[in-house]
């Protein structure tokens, strides 16, 4: 036992000293690890379009305008670097892995442009459509309403209006006659013939 731990000081003691006397070069070797160490490496940076945080998805389409296919969507607040923009400056093209040649464009007023001056790029030819619409005319021609003249009704004036007429009464002795002697005279006779036939009882 006391020959082990003599053994190892003076092991100790020889790589101390060779420690100290190995030039710094050597001693750097000594010291250098055993893994990779992790190196990180920046791109050069650019202008990056940033979605409004307000919108719930934006769509990302092959070209600068809506008759281009969509290939994807943009979240809220997602960013991608941008590469150019179109003509007028509504379509911005930025980099969008998913897409073919990996380029897509985005409506710019969707979007917040970080500071910078994109370049104008040539749009991609517009897609033709997989088929042309066509009408069949005997089809549209069900679907043809066409109004069918009407003639305002006649106005047709109502007969005459008759009036009734009365008959005067007629002319002569009697009709000159006042009314109410006529009643007197008759109530005279009736009490005369009251009269007449109590005194016959």
């Amino acid at each position: 036992m006391h020959k082990i731990s003599s053994a190892l000081f003076i092991g100790i003691v020889v790589i101390l000293f060779l420690g100290y006397s190995l030039p710094v070069k050597a001693q750097l070797l000594f010291q250098l690890p055993t893994v990779a160490i992790a190196t990180v490496t920046g791109t050069p940076a650019g202008l990056v379009i940033t979605v409004h945080l307000d919108q719930e998805q934006i769509n990302v389409r092959g070209g600068p305008g809506t008759a281009y296919p969509k290939v994807g969507v943009l979240l809220p607040g997602q960013q991608a670097p941008a590469k150019g923009r179109s003509q007028g400056g509504l379509w911005i093209l930025i980099d969008y892995p998913g897409a073919a040649g990996g380029m897509a464009w985005v409506y710019s007023p969707l979007v917040d442009v970080s500071p910078g001056e994109l370049p104008v790029v040539e749009p991609p030819p517009t897609p033709t459509p997989l088929y042309t619409p066509t009408i069949d005319p005997t089809l549209a021609a069900q679907f043809v309403i066409t109004s069918v003249p009407t003639h305002l009704p006649t106005f047709t004036p109502p007969p005459p209006l008759a009036l009734p007429t009365f008959q005067t009464a007629a002319t002569g002795p009697v009709a000159k006659m006042p009314m109410g002697l006529v009643i007197i005279v008759i109530a005279s006779l009736g009490i005369f013939l009251g009269l007449f036939s109590l005194i016959r009882r």
